[in-house]
């Protein structure tokens, strides 16, 4: 999909940069594989915010998408790829042998009428699904289960991929976008290629009004607070490290907290920005 700039009959459309979706199904979606979501707008049941910076946004419907691709041995056709406003990759309407209708993420390089299979071993093209034992090393893949029949938990947004680099001892090593190895085991399944839509990193939104109806809501910066809303108001910049309104540090502090699985970490992601 290549960019798409507008005419600039408004201010906003002068700098509003989307992707081309006349590709994609103008249609709605299959109603069977939808089902109804509820915005919180960031509020708990008392109606108290626990959420900041978050609204309701526009109503849309959930796309009921198959992470697990447990339909082994069955090849099925892609219908259709269509747009999902509750993600940033595309989607893929498939439909199996036996009539079943499904959605998967769709991968760069799927289009209408193409063939794909989940199953023990298959050919290494975009949209088959295998588990990562059967892959040669160097294969590009998305999708990807940190426990097998889990369901696909890495490498899910726009453009996103990782490279299986090693098999040993029941684990794949695989490589993340951000950099970082890491170990999980090789039983899992994972997906051939990378996720769609790699242009949606170029988007420009174009106005503050697109953003509301996304569910985003305005961020104020605490300096520009005063003193009784938030630490760093009512001052100049400097003298202050970043913190929240509650004090926490917010620049340089760790947030990982699951020593479980550290050893399942080859390299972190935060060594390879040091080393560059």
């Amino acid at each position: 999909m290549a960019l798409k700039t507008y005419k600039p009959t408004t201010k906003s459309l002068r700098h509003t940069i989307g992707v081309d979706r006349s590709e994609l199904h103008k249609g709605a979606p299959v109603k069977t594989l939808v089902e109804g979501k509820i915005s919180t707008g960031g509020r708990n049941s008392h109606g108290h915010m626990t959420s900041r910076r978050r609204g309701n946004g526009v109503k849309k419907a959930y796309r009921l998408i198959d992470f697990k691709r447990q339909k082994r041995d069955i090849v099925a056709t892609v219908e259709r790829l269509e747009y999902d406003p509750n993600r940033t990759a595309f989607i893929a309407l498939i439909k199996y042998e036996d009539g079943t209708l499904s959605y998967i993420l769709a991968p760069q390089r799927l289009a209408k009428g193409d063939k794909v299979v989940s199953a023990e071993t298959a050919d290494i093209k975009p949209g088959n699904a295998m588990p990562m034992k059967n892959m040669p090393v160097g294969t590009i893949i998305h999708n990807i289960e940190m426990q097998p029949k889990k369901g696909g938990q890495l490498a899910r947004s726009a453009g996103c991929y990782a490279q299986l680099i090693g098999k040993d001892a029941g684990y794949a090593q695989i490589r993340l976008s951000s950099g970082e190895l890491r170990l999980v085991p090789a039983e899992g399944l994972a997906t051939v290629g990378a996720v769609s839509n790699a242009d949606h990193q170029n988007e420009s939104i174009g106005k503050a009004g697109r953003a509301r109806w996304m569910g985003r809501r305005p961020s104020v910066r605490g300096i520009a607070m005063n003193p009784v809303d938030h630490p760093h108001g009512g001052r100049t910049n400097g003298g202050r490290n970043p913190v929240s309104p509650w004090g926490w540090k917010t620049k340089g502090l760790k947030t990982r907290n699951n020593k479980r699985t550290n050893h399942l970490i080859v390299r972190s992601r935060h060594a390879v920005k040091k080393a560059a």
